[in-house]
């Protein structure tokens, strides 16, 4: 789906785009995982050394304030963040690595809005997260 990038919703939304504003919300919008502040401020001072992690803390703060992110709380103390207009999908969190696996069902679509029309509800949205561990498969030792 085209949409428009964190920068240009940050703009539409009325919010002031300095110049390390604009860095932060790039490196948030190229993330391909769901960082918490510390990664993305490790990723910001790599493009612009000046950034102080008390401004990424800030602007996370007011992206998320103006709904642009997603704030993810997987129950390892750490808050995450996801650009707010991205697909919908589920998340996997796998507790021995803390790996985030992004994925979705039809089925699971289905059956939610299976069980919230027999409770009589119009479904306007959902946030599914499973928790688990790898499952060790042993070969046979024949």
């Amino acid at each position: 789906m085209n949409r428009e990038t964190i920068e240009l919703r940050c703009e539409s939304a009325g919010l002031r785009m300095t110049e390390q504003r604009r860095v932060i919300a790039r490196v948030l919008q190229e993330a391909k995982d769901h960082p918490d502040v510390e990664q993305v401020y490790s990723r910001a001072v790599e493009v612009d050394p000046a950034i102080s992690i008390a401004t990424v803390y800030r602007t996370v703060k007011l992206f998320e304030e103006a709904r642009i992110l997603e704030k993810l709380e997987f129950g390892d103390g750490r808050a995450r963040y996801e650009d707010a207009e991205r697909d919908h999908h589920d998340h996997l969190i796998d507790m021995q690595t803390g790996q985030v696996i992004e994925f979705v069902d039809k089925e699971i679509e289905l059956l939610q809005e299976k069980i919230a029309k027999r409770l009589n509800y119009k479904l306007l949205g959902h946030r599914l997260e499973l928790y688990g561990t790898k499952i060790k498969i042993r070969k046979n030792e024949d």
